[in-house]
Protein backbone atom coordinates (compact mmCIF):
# COMPACT_ATOMS: atom_id res chain seq x y z
CA UNK A 1 0.00 0.00 0.00
CA UNK A 2 1.36 3.73 -0.78
CA UNK A 3 0.21 6.22 1.35
CA UNK A 4 2.21 9.20 2.60
CA UNK A 5 0.56 10.95 5.53
CA UNK A 6 2.53 13.41 7.30
CA UNK A 7 1.47 13.77 10.67
CA UNK A 8 2.78 17.43 11.18
CA UNK A 9 0.61 18.62 8.46
CA UNK A 10 -2.23 17.31 5.88
CA UNK A 11 -0.15 16.00 3.22
CA UNK A 12 -1.59 12.52 1.42
CA UNK A 13 -0.05 10.57 -1.32
CA UNK A 14 -1.86 7.71 -2.72
CA UNK A 15 -0.34 4.90 -4.81
CA UNK A 16 -3.84 5.28 -7.51
CA UNK A 17 -5.91 8.02 -7.98
CA UNK A 18 -8.89 9.41 -6.41
CA UNK A 19 -9.37 10.49 -3.31
CA UNK A 20 -13.30 10.77 -1.46
CA UNK A 21 -13.77 14.20 -0.11
CA UNK A 22 -15.88 15.06 3.04
CA UNK A 23 -17.35 17.89 0.86
CA UNK A 24 -18.29 15.74 -2.11
CA UNK A 25 -16.10 17.60 -4.97
CA UNK A 26 -13.32 14.51 -5.66
CA UNK A 27 -9.68 16.25 -6.43
CA UNK A 28 -6.52 13.92 -7.48
CA UNK A 29 -2.98 13.66 -5.67
CA UNK A 30 -0.23 11.87 -7.55
CA UNK A 31 3.09 10.17 -6.44
CA UNK A 32 6.48 11.15 -7.18
CA UNK A 33 6.19 9.19 -10.18
CA UNK A 34 0.85 -19.57 13.75
CA UNK A 35 0.43 -20.09 16.78
CA UNK A 36 4.15 -19.80 17.68
CA UNK A 37 7.11 -18.69 16.02
CA UNK A 38 8.41 -20.34 13.10
CA UNK A 39 12.16 -19.30 14.43
CA UNK A 40 11.30 -22.23 17.14
CA UNK A 41 9.61 -24.43 14.68
CA UNK A 42 10.12 -25.24 11.00
CA UNK A 43 6.06 -26.32 10.72
CA UNK A 44 4.35 -23.97 8.37
CA UNK A 45 0.60 -22.82 8.77
CA UNK A 46 -1.85 -21.03 6.58
CA UNK A 47 -1.07 -17.22 7.36
CA UNK A 48 -3.96 -15.47 8.65
CA UNK A 49 -2.29 -12.09 8.75
CA UNK A 50 -2.78 -8.59 10.24
CA UNK A 51 -0.89 -5.48 9.96
CA UNK A 52 -0.70 -3.59 12.70
CA UNK A 53 1.77 -1.23 11.91
CA UNK A 54 0.61 1.83 13.14
CA UNK A 55 -0.44 0.37 16.61
CA UNK A 56 2.60 1.89 18.54
CA UNK A 57 1.46 5.43 17.43
CA UNK A 58 -2.54 5.07 17.62
CA UNK A 59 -2.16 3.70 21.43
CA UNK A 60 0.80 6.69 22.64
CA UNK A 61 -1.90 9.19 21.90
CA UNK A 62 -4.51 7.17 24.30
CA UNK A 63 -6.65 5.35 21.65
CA UNK A 64 -8.72 2.16 23.31
CA UNK A 65 -9.86 -0.98 21.42
CA UNK A 66 -12.49 -2.94 22.43
CA UNK A 67 -13.73 -6.48 21.80
CA UNK A 68 -16.49 -7.88 20.30
CA UNK A 69 -18.55 -7.76 23.85
CA UNK A 70 -17.16 -4.29 24.17
CA UNK A 71 -14.18 -4.89 27.23
CA UNK A 72 -11.41 -2.99 26.50
CA UNK A 73 -8.60 -4.95 25.17
CA UNK A 74 -5.21 -4.81 23.74
CA UNK A 75 -5.51 -5.05 20.01
CA UNK A 76 -3.32 -8.22 19.77
CA UNK A 77 -5.07 -10.38 21.72
CA UNK A 78 -8.15 -9.47 20.51
CA UNK A 79 -6.99 -10.64 16.74
CA UNK A 80 -5.06 -13.15 18.89
CA UNK A 81 -8.40 -14.84 20.31
CA UNK A 82 -10.27 -14.11 17.16
CA UNK A 83 -7.35 -16.46 15.01
CA UNK A 84 -5.09 -14.16 13.63
CA UNK A 85 -1.86 -16.11 13.48
CA UNK A 86 0.96 -13.42 11.99
CA UNK A 87 1.07 -9.61 12.51
CA UNK A 88 2.44 -7.83 9.85
CA UNK A 89 4.84 -4.93 11.11
CA UNK A 90 6.59 -2.16 8.43
CA UNK A 91 10.05 -0.37 9.23
CA UNK A 92 11.30 2.53 7.64
CA UNK A 93 15.19 3.14 7.83
CA UNK A 94 15.40 6.71 9.54
CA UNK A 95 11.73 8.10 9.02
CA UNK A 96 11.71 12.12 10.01
CA UNK A 97 7.99 11.30 11.69
CA UNK A 98 9.83 9.25 13.87
CA UNK A 99 7.45 6.34 13.11
CA UNK A 100 7.87 3.10 12.13
CA UNK A 101 11.75 3.01 13.65
CA UNK A 102 13.84 0.34 14.37
CA UNK A 103 13.06 0.55 18.13
CA UNK A 104 9.54 0.58 18.21
CA UNK A 105 9.22 -2.38 15.64
CA UNK A 106 11.45 -4.72 17.83
CA UNK A 107 9.42 -3.69 21.16
CA UNK A 108 5.91 -4.44 18.64
CA UNK A 109 7.86 -7.49 17.65
CA UNK A 110 8.56 -8.72 21.12
CA UNK A 111 4.70 -8.20 22.11
CA UNK A 112 3.27 -9.73 19.15
CA UNK A 113 5.78 -12.96 20.10
CA UNK A 114 4.69 -13.00 24.03
CA UNK A 115 1.06 -13.37 22.31
CA UNK A 116 1.88 -16.10 20.31
CA UNK A 117 1.65 -14.97 17.33
CA UNK A 118 4.53 -14.64 14.34
CA UNK A 119 6.46 -11.34 13.08
CA UNK A 120 6.23 -10.69 9.70
CA UNK A 121 8.38 -8.01 8.79
CA UNK A 122 7.92 -5.31 5.77
CA UNK A 123 11.36 -3.73 5.41
CA UNK A 124 10.57 -0.88 3.11
CA UNK A 125 14.23 0.48 2.30
CA UNK A 126 13.27 3.70 2.71
CA UNK A 127 12.75 6.71 5.15
CA UNK A 128 9.17 6.85 4.51
CA UNK A 129 6.19 4.92 2.15
CA UNK A 130 7.47 2.82 -0.39
CA UNK A 131 5.44 1.65 -3.49
CA UNK A 132 5.32 1.19 -7.33
CA UNK A 133 5.07 4.54 -7.61
CA UNK A 134 7.87 5.75 -4.97
CA UNK A 135 10.53 4.18 -3.99
CA UNK A 136 13.01 6.83 -1.85
CA UNK A 137 16.56 5.54 -1.14
CA UNK A 138 16.99 6.21 2.55
CA UNK A 139 18.76 9.82 2.78
CA UNK A 140 22.18 8.50 4.46
CA UNK A 141 22.11 5.95 1.53
CA UNK A 142 21.64 8.59 -1.40
CA UNK A 143 25.16 9.43 -2.18
CA UNK A 144 27.20 6.88 -1.91
CA UNK A 145 28.27 4.20 -4.21
CA UNK A 146 26.46 1.14 -5.37
CA UNK A 147 29.05 -0.60 -4.00
CA UNK A 148 28.42 0.76 -0.53
CA UNK A 149 25.65 0.70 -0.95
CA UNK A 150 25.25 -2.71 -1.07
CA UNK A 151 27.63 -3.22 2.17
CA UNK A 152 25.08 -1.08 3.62
CA UNK A 153 22.12 -2.50 2.57
CA UNK A 154 23.32 -6.19 3.23
CA UNK A 155 24.44 -5.28 6.95
CA UNK A 156 21.35 -3.57 7.80
CA UNK A 157 19.23 -6.33 6.48
CA UNK A 158 21.54 -8.66 8.55
CA UNK A 159 20.80 -6.97 11.54
CA UNK A 160 17.45 -6.77 11.29
CA UNK A 161 17.00 -10.33 10.95
CA UNK A 162 19.60 -11.03 14.04
CA UNK A 163 17.62 -7.87 16.14
CA UNK A 164 13.91 -8.78 15.56
CA UNK A 165 14.39 -12.23 14.23
CA UNK A 166 11.23 -12.35 12.24
CA UNK A 167 9.53 -15.46 11.23
CA UNK A 168 8.78 -13.70 7.20
CA UNK A 169 10.99 -10.93 5.82
CA UNK A 170 9.60 -8.94 2.63
CA UNK A 171 12.59 -7.26 0.76
CA UNK A 172 10.59 -4.24 0.26
CA UNK A 173 7.32 -3.36 -0.33
CA UNK A 174 5.32 -3.66 -3.49
CA UNK A 175 8.36 -3.84 -5.56
CA UNK A 176 6.96 -3.79 -8.78
CA UNK A 177 9.59 -1.13 -10.20
CA UNK A 178 12.76 -1.46 -7.49
CA UNK A 179 13.46 -0.23 -4.93
CA UNK A 180 15.89 2.72 -3.60
CA UNK A 181 15.48 4.96 -6.35
CA UNK A 182 17.70 6.05 -8.93
CA UNK A 183 20.26 3.57 -7.79
CA UNK A 184 18.13 0.09 -8.16
CA UNK A 185 14.94 1.26 -10.10
CA UNK A 186 14.09 -1.95 -12.04
CA UNK A 187 13.77 0.28 -15.48
CA UNK A 188 17.06 1.54 -15.75
CA UNK A 189 19.22 -0.62 -12.80
CA UNK A 190 17.56 -3.69 -13.41
CA UNK A 191 20.88 -5.61 -12.47
CA UNK A 192 21.95 -4.12 -9.77
CA UNK A 193 17.87 -4.65 -8.63
CA UNK A 194 18.65 -8.32 -8.61
CA UNK A 195 21.91 -7.85 -7.10
CA UNK A 196 20.74 -6.47 -3.93
CA UNK A 197 17.81 -8.75 -3.94
CA UNK A 198 20.34 -11.72 -4.04
CA UNK A 199 22.71 -10.38 -1.74
CA UNK A 200 19.90 -9.94 0.70
CA UNK A 201 18.59 -13.12 0.33
CA UNK A 202 21.94 -14.85 0.86
CA UNK A 203 22.63 -12.90 4.43
CA UNK A 204 19.16 -13.80 5.58
CA UNK A 205 19.79 -17.61 4.56
CA UNK A 206 22.97 -17.62 6.12
CA UNK A 207 21.92 -15.22 9.55
CA UNK A 208 18.84 -16.59 9.97
CA UNK A 209 17.96 -19.88 8.04
CA UNK A 210 14.61 -20.64 9.48
CA UNK A 211 13.45 -17.15 8.10
CA UNK A 212 11.10 -16.95 5.25
CA UNK A 213 11.37 -14.52 2.43
CA UNK A 214 9.22 -12.82 0.67
CA UNK A 215 9.01 -10.79 -2.35
CA UNK A 216 6.18 -8.28 -2.90
CA UNK A 217 4.50 -7.12 -5.97
CA UNK A 218 1.62 -4.93 -6.05
CA UNK A 219 -1.21 -6.43 -8.11
CA UNK A 220 -2.32 -9.81 -9.62
CA UNK A 221 -2.19 -11.18 -13.60
CA UNK A 222 -0.17 -10.68 -16.82
CA UNK A 223 1.81 -8.22 -14.40
CA UNK A 224 2.49 -10.35 -12.10
CA UNK A 225 3.78 -12.95 -13.69
CA UNK A 226 6.23 -10.58 -15.74
CA UNK A 227 7.95 -8.90 -12.61
CA UNK A 228 8.06 -12.85 -10.82
CA UNK A 229 10.04 -14.19 -13.65
CA UNK A 230 12.80 -11.81 -13.81
CA UNK A 231 12.72 -13.21 -10.01
CA UNK A 232 13.78 -16.65 -10.82
CA UNK A 233 17.38 -16.50 -9.68
CA UNK A 234 16.57 -14.94 -6.69
CA UNK A 235 16.11 -17.40 -3.96
CA UNK A 236 13.16 -16.89 -1.93
CA UNK A 237 9.84 -18.72 -0.28
CA UNK A 238 6.88 -16.63 -0.97
CA UNK A 239 5.43 -14.68 -3.87
CA UNK A 240 3.31 -11.94 -1.82
CA UNK A 241 0.94 -9.59 -3.70
CA UNK A 242 -1.01 -6.37 -3.14
CA UNK A 243 -4.83 -7.22 -4.16
CA UNK A 244 -7.39 -3.83 -3.02
CA UNK A 245 -10.70 -4.01 -5.59
CA UNK A 246 -10.38 -0.62 -6.08
CA UNK A 247 -7.35 -0.44 -7.92
CA UNK A 248 -6.99 -4.14 -9.03
CA UNK A 249 -9.96 -5.28 -10.41
CA UNK A 250 -12.98 -6.14 -8.80
CA UNK A 251 -12.99 -10.32 -10.17
CA UNK A 252 -12.27 -12.57 -7.25
CA UNK A 253 -12.01 -15.44 -9.89
CA UNK A 254 -8.87 -13.59 -11.63
CA UNK A 255 -7.41 -13.20 -8.12
CA UNK A 256 -7.24 -16.79 -7.64
CA UNK A 257 -6.13 -17.73 -11.46
CA UNK A 258 -3.42 -15.36 -10.62
CA UNK A 259 -2.61 -17.39 -7.54
CA UNK A 260 -2.76 -20.78 -9.47
CA UNK A 261 -0.64 -19.28 -12.06
CA UNK A 262 2.01 -17.90 -10.30
CA UNK A 263 2.24 -20.57 -7.88
CA UNK A 264 2.54 -23.58 -10.57
CA UNK A 265 4.74 -21.19 -12.66
CA UNK A 266 7.27 -20.42 -10.02
CA UNK A 267 6.66 -23.25 -7.53
CA UNK A 268 6.03 -20.82 -4.60
CA UNK A 269 3.51 -20.70 -2.25
CA UNK A 270 1.48 -17.60 -2.41
CA UNK A 271 0.26 -15.16 0.28
CA UNK A 272 -2.39 -12.06 -0.54
CA UNK A 273 -0.02 -9.47 1.36
CA UNK A 274 -2.45 -6.76 1.24
CA UNK A 275 -5.97 -6.42 0.96
CA UNK A 276 -8.80 -3.99 2.57
CA UNK A 277 -12.66 -3.74 2.39
CA UNK A 278 -15.02 -1.12 3.41
CA UNK A 279 -17.73 -1.61 6.52
CA UNK A 280 -19.18 1.53 5.75
CA UNK A 281 -19.22 4.50 3.13
CA UNK A 282 -19.24 7.04 5.63
CA UNK A 283 -16.44 8.47 7.98
CA UNK A 284 -15.09 9.45 11.26
CA UNK A 285 -13.01 11.93 10.76
CA UNK A 286 -11.99 14.87 8.77
CA UNK A 287 -8.92 13.39 7.14
CA UNK A 288 -10.02 12.49 3.21
CA UNK A 289 -11.06 8.65 3.01
CA UNK A 290 -9.39 6.55 0.23
CA UNK A 291 -12.41 5.04 -0.41
CA UNK A 292 -16.06 6.88 -0.05
CA UNK A 293 -18.67 5.48 -3.37
CA UNK A 294 -20.45 2.55 -4.46
CA UNK A 295 -18.07 2.34 -8.13
CA UNK A 296 -14.98 1.57 -5.69
CA UNK A 297 -16.12 -1.58 -4.25
CA UNK A 298 -17.34 -5.01 -5.53
CA UNK A 299 -20.86 -4.98 -6.48
CA UNK A 300 -21.90 -8.33 -4.37
CA UNK A 301 -20.39 -7.14 -0.90
CA UNK A 302 -21.97 -3.80 0.27
CA UNK A 303 -20.49 -1.54 2.04
CA UNK A 304 -21.68 -2.95 5.75
CA UNK A 305 -20.24 -5.12 8.51
CA UNK A 306 -21.17 -7.76 7.06
CA UNK A 307 -20.23 -7.02 3.75
CA UNK A 308 -16.72 -6.57 4.65
CA UNK A 309 -16.49 -9.99 6.33
CA UNK A 310 -18.24 -11.26 3.22
CA UNK A 311 -15.61 -10.10 1.10
CA UNK A 312 -12.78 -11.16 2.94
CA UNK A 313 -14.57 -14.91 3.45
CA UNK A 314 -14.86 -15.22 -0.22
CA UNK A 315 -11.62 -14.31 -0.57
CA UNK A 316 -9.95 -16.43 1.71
CA UNK A 317 -12.24 -19.01 0.30
CA UNK A 318 -10.41 -18.36 -3.30
CA UNK A 319 -6.94 -18.42 -1.83
CA UNK A 320 -7.50 -21.72 -0.09
CA UNK A 321 -9.05 -23.25 -3.85
CA UNK A 322 -5.58 -22.51 -5.30
CA UNK A 323 -3.10 -25.21 -4.57
CA UNK A 324 -0.36 -22.88 -3.54
CA UNK A 325 -2.71 -20.51 -2.30
CA UNK A 326 -1.14 -19.71 1.33
CA UNK A 327 -2.48 -17.15 2.93
CA UNK A 328 -3.65 -13.66 3.51
CA UNK A 329 -2.64 -10.27 5.30
CA UNK A 330 -5.76 -7.44 6.06
CA UNK A 331 -3.80 -4.00 5.60
CA UNK A 332 -5.09 -0.94 8.00
CA UNK A 333 -6.63 -3.33 10.50
CA UNK A 334 -5.86 -0.70 13.51
CA UNK A 335 -6.03 2.34 11.81
CA UNK A 336 -9.30 3.89 13.40
CA UNK A 337 -9.88 7.73 13.57
CA UNK A 338 -7.61 7.52 16.47
CA UNK A 339 -7.16 11.77 16.53
CA UNK A 340 -11.43 12.27 17.24
CA UNK A 341 -13.75 12.95 14.75
CA UNK A 342 -12.72 16.90 13.91
CA UNK A 343 -9.05 15.44 13.03
CA UNK A 344 -7.79 16.67 9.83
CA UNK A 345 -4.78 14.79 10.18
CA UNK A 346 -6.21 11.07 11.17
CA UNK A 347 -6.95 8.31 9.79
CA UNK A 348 -7.95 8.29 6.26
CA UNK A 349 -8.78 4.43 6.28
CA UNK A 350 -10.96 4.44 9.37
CA UNK A 351 -13.76 2.53 7.26
CA UNK A 352 -11.46 -0.38 6.39
CA UNK A 353 -10.04 -0.98 9.58
CA UNK A 354 -11.20 -4.11 11.44
CA UNK A 355 -12.46 -1.86 14.34
CA UNK A 356 -16.03 0.01 14.10
CA UNK A 357 -16.24 3.59 15.12
CA UNK A 358 -16.53 2.99 18.52
CA UNK A 359 -13.24 1.32 18.34
CA UNK A 360 -15.41 -2.19 18.85
CA UNK A 361 -13.88 -5.35 16.96
CA UNK A 362 -15.91 -6.02 13.84
CA UNK A 363 -17.61 -9.45 12.53
CA UNK A 364 -14.79 -9.34 9.82
CA UNK A 365 -12.45 -10.82 12.60
CA UNK A 366 -14.63 -13.94 12.61
CA UNK A 367 -12.91 -15.25 9.32
CA UNK A 368 -10.03 -15.57 10.85
CA UNK A 369 -10.81 -18.83 12.65
CA UNK A 370 -12.70 -20.13 9.64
Amino acid sequence: MFLILSFNSVILKYEKQTLYLRHSTPFFLTSCSNESSSNESSQEVFIKGADMSFLPLIESEGTQYYNATNQSEDALITLKNAGCNTIRIRIWNNSPENLSTFNEVKALAQRVRSAGMKVWLCVHYSDTWADPGWQAIPAVWANISFSDLKVAFTTYTSMLVTEIKPDIIQIGNEINNGFMWPKADLATHETEFLELLNAASTVIRATAPKTKIMLHYAGIGADASWFYNKMTAVNYDYIGLSYYPIWHGKDLEEVKSSIITLGQTYNKKVIIAETSYPFTLGFNDWTNNVLGTTDQIIPLFSATTLGQKAYLHALIEKIKEAPLGFGFCYWGTEWVAFRGNQSTNGSPWENQSLWDFNNRALPAMEVFSE
